[in-house]
């Protein structure tokens, strides 16, 4: 792909003065709008990966950023040290649109998951009366939660883990997809376990799909056996799948539920930890908390943003657009494509590599004719546009995808 010298000003920069912990494909942007993004040439995009699902409201909706810049006109942080006149009213709206007795606020995503473990770690010696510091939490290969310390101590993915160590204890790795691996764990440390925490879909993984009845198998465990099942909703939440949680598409409530990226729409770093009161009230004031966690700005974004997802439908807009995605690229026939999977408008391509090229060249080439994705574990490709995006538009993306994978079959 050409990098225009003006680009290359700034990837250098990067290179220069910036931590070499990302590998971007060598786009620089520098506007959103909507479904599209422009580079610093004001060459315009298909933005499908939104931030891996950060922006499904689409690029700087013109709500949210109206309720970011009238309170950052008037309070912009207190800390929890104060009360202020925001967080109690979006307290009590994520209540009545989530229907938990409590939320826990915070700003990453990776935070929200280190504060749903230590809820379940709580949890478990308060409620269920595990022996101090023999809590157990299980999580699933393959699973993609964060880069804290105690997260990667679950990760099975060498580029999370290797050179970290020692690792957090009281963590167990069980196959995903598979209930019964479930079932053996929870038969032989159901006493000790607190929490089995896993995501919907596991997104970075490749956006692997469970099969029909694996997420009602666990839960249905979880309960038998007195454990909290924890549901990681950060990219799969917030309509992305075609409801506006995954877990809803079975019709499970989990105990916890972790949510961040597009709670906010891409605004601001917003995350979120859900449960009811025998779950969270187990905290204690000085016990758990952050400093921008509920502070004003967030809770008017993620307001603003949960108001965007709910006025403009964008759970039925992911299901049915996810559904023309899917058929659309499963009769298309390439010796690149081994598998198209997905859920609403969270889908993957499974790239076998040919000719020489690889699931890097085909983001390469679709670059160059105007549409942004990028490979995960190699040979896979993700595509989640902003959900705002009409039919006209995903069919001109799909043919954009189609086309640049036929100029690299020959």
């Amino acid at each position: 792909m050409k990098i225009s010298e003006n680009a290359l000003r700034y990837i250098k920069q990067e290179e220069k003065y910036g931590a070499h912990n990302y590998h971007p494909l060598e786009v620089v942007l520098s506007k959103g709008e909507g479904i599209y993004v422009w580079d610093v040439d004001n060459k315009k995009y298909f933005d499908f990966l939104s931030a891996y699902s950060a922006v499904n409201q689409g690029h700087c909706h013109p709500k949210i950023v109206q309720a970011l810049t009238d309170q950052a006109k008037k309070l912009c942080l207190t800390s929890r040290a104060f009360y202020n006149d925001s967080l109690g009213p979006y307290e009590e709206y994520i209540h009545n649109f989530f229907g938990y007795d409590k939320v826990l606020p915070m700003n990453s995503g990776a935070e929200a998951v280190e504060t749903a473990l230590k809820l379940a770690r709580r949890w478990g010696y308060v409620n269920k009366g595990i022996e101090q510091d023999k809590a157990i939490i299980v999580g699933c290969e393959g699973n993609f939660h964060g880069r804290t310390i105690s997260i990667v101590s679950l990760s099975t993915d060498p580029d999370s883990y290797s050179n970290y160590g020692p690792f957090t204890p009281g963590l167990i790795k069980i196959p995903y997809n598979n209930s019964l691996a479930l079932k053996e764990v929870l038969e032989k440390e159901g006493t000790n376990i607190a929490g089995f925490m896993l995501e919907p879909i596991q997104g970075e993984a490749g956006v692997y799909v469970p099969d029909p009845g694996y997420l009602k198998a666990c839960y249905d465990l979880c309960k038998k056996h007195n454990v909290l099942f924890i549901a990681d909703e950060v990219q799969t939440g917030i309509a992305r799948t075609g409801k506006m949680l995954c877990c809803d598409h079975k019709e499970i409530r989990p105990d916890i539920v972790i949510l961040g990226k597009a709670i906010s729409g891409g605004v601001l770093p917003v995350s979120a930890v859900l449960a009811d009161d025998h779950v969270m009230l187990t905290i204690k004031p000085g016990e758990h908390g952050s400093t921008f966690g509920g502070f004003p700005l967030a809770c008017k974004v993620a307001m603003a943003a949960l108001d965007v997802v709910k006025e403009e439908k964008l759970a039925d807009r992911a299901e049915y657009l996810g559904e023309i995605f899917r058929t659309k690229m499963n009769q298309f026939k390439s010796p690149f494509i081994e598998l198209i999977r997905g859920k609403g408008l969270l889908n993957a391509i499974v790239i076998k590599p040919y000719n020489g090229k690889e699931a890097w060249d085909v983001c390469v080439k679709m670059a160059e004719n105007g549409l942004l994705a990028k490979p995960t574990h190699r040979h896979i490709i993700r595509f989640a546009p902003p959900l705002i995006i009409s039919e006209e538009e995903l069919n001109c993306a799909i043919s954009i995808i189609q086309d640049s994978i036929r100029q690299l079959e020959n």
